[in-house]
């Protein structure tokens, strides 16, 4: 599961390589999120480590690749079901109530 800021940087990704047709740079991604270049650095780190992005050549973002452009779907609990209900016959409201 991905912290918020690496969702967030993601989502960045993600949105501005479908709308621009490039990556943004680090510096851009420092001011879209108003971090600093550390903590966009360890965000990277993080989607690396995860595998939502491949990121061989660190010199430039432009040789950044994303692997996945959205959260994973996380399995979620199975919520028990309640113990099926006695069916009693017809005649138990006339005489039970």
């Amino acid at each position: 599961m991905l912290s918020d800021y690496e969702r967030k940087i993601l989502r960045i990704l993600f949105n501005y390589s479908s709308g621009r047709r490039r990556l943004p740079t680090i510096h851009e991604l420092t001011v879209k999120t108003g971090k600093g270049k550390l903590d966009v650095m360890a965000a990277l780190e993080g989607l690396i480590k995860a595998e939502y992005i491949n990121w061989e050549d660190k010199s430039d973002t432009s040789n950044l690749v994303i692997l996945e452009g959205w959260e994973r779907e996380v399995e979620k609990p199975k919520i028990p079901k309640a113990p099926p209900q006695v069916q009693q016959n017809d005649l138990s409201y006339w005489t039970q109530y």
